[in-house]
């Protein structure tokens, strides 16, 4: 059963896009990440161009996200005012990524932008969560002394402001510069960008755990809702009906995702997103050296 997306202009199996939505719910219930990451190339493998694949994963990130910030908004795990000072830098890097998009598209480079991108980021982050997960599983039966902390670097800069919620005082410099990176990536790669936000508020601002998640949460409803309208009304690249069947799926799938997820341990939770994060960046690394079908096509390119 076939579904024309408007948009992408293409019919794609129903069952197939229901599907991909599913297995990135699972994912997400498991590791508790908004599956931007992987929606993205999931998407351009079965043919979505690019362009569209990201601006649609943008905008279904939205609902996973406000969905998770609700949560943690009810245990009063989120320092707002830090959200807004992250979501300041967002929103400016988030409207400028997407003026680069237009024009790496009226310009036709942007599907090699984005699949360079994302082989980029993905192996980098696949490496590093690879390294750590092994070397969390070698270590976990060896218990060894906490090593000294040093002050995070947010807290060695000037213009400090004091932030209660997360009993800091650091340099108002730093959140509004990761938001303003996060917004660029949302713009260009269609993620939420927590793979970075979380680990940069937590060692580089020095937050506690207990709050960045609900934080980042609440900065990225924001940031995806602001990229989605830009797209939509600048570069026209936001498939509304590819957006539907790909979150009805990730809803049901999280369901399943979340109860396998209590059932291993994190150490080989880690492990196992670490492998799937570069499986799919060798997937696309391959296409990129991989030479086409067609060697020669006929495009029409925006004035």
């Amino acid at each position: 059963m076939n579904v024309y997306l408007p948009i992408a202009e293409m019919s794609v199996n129903i069952f197939v896009l229901l599907g991909l939505g599913g297995i990135t719910g699972i994912l997400s219930g498991m590791f508790g990440v908004g599956g931007g990451f992987l929606m993205t190339p999931l998407l351009m493998f079965i043919g979505i161009p690019p362009s569209v694949s990201v601006a649609t994963a943008a905008n279904q990130i939205i609902a996973s996200s406000v969905s998770g910030f609700l949560a943690h908004w009810r245990r009063d795990n989120v320092d707002f005012k830090m959200g807004w000072f992250l979501l300041s830098g967002g929103v400016i890097g988030s409207t400028l990524g997407v003026e680069l998009f237009r024009w790496l598209k009226a310009l036709g480079h942007i599907d090699l932008i984005i699949s360079v991108s994302y082989v980029t980021f993905l192996g980098i982050i696949g490496a590093m969560m690879a390294g750590e997960s092994i070397r969390s599983i070698l270590k976990i039966a060896r218990k060894s002394a906490p090593a000294e902390t040093k002050p995070p670097l947010a807290a060695r800069l000037p213009f400090k402001v004091e932030f209660p919620k997360s009993k800091l005082t650091i340099s108002a410099i730093m959140p509004v510069m990761i938001g303003f990176l996060i917004g660029i990536m949302v713009s260009l790669m269609g993620i939420g960008g927590g793979f970075f936000l979380i680990p940069a508020m937590i060692y580089v601002l020095g937050m506690p755990t207990a709050v960045v998640i609900g934080t980042s949460l609440f900065q990225i409803i924001f940031i995806t809702a602001n990229v989605t309208f830009l797209q939509a009304i600048t570069t026209q690249t936001v498939d509304i009906l590819l957006a539907l069947l790909l979150l009805t799926g990730s809803v049901v799938g999280a369901q399943f995702g979340s109860k396998l997820g209590a059932k291993l341990p994190a150490e080989y939770l880690r492990a196992l997103l670490a492998a799937i994060v570069l499986a799919v960046a060798l997937k696309l690394a391959f296409g990129l050296f991989t030479p086409p079908d067609d060697i020669y096509s006929v495009s029409f390119v925006d004035d």
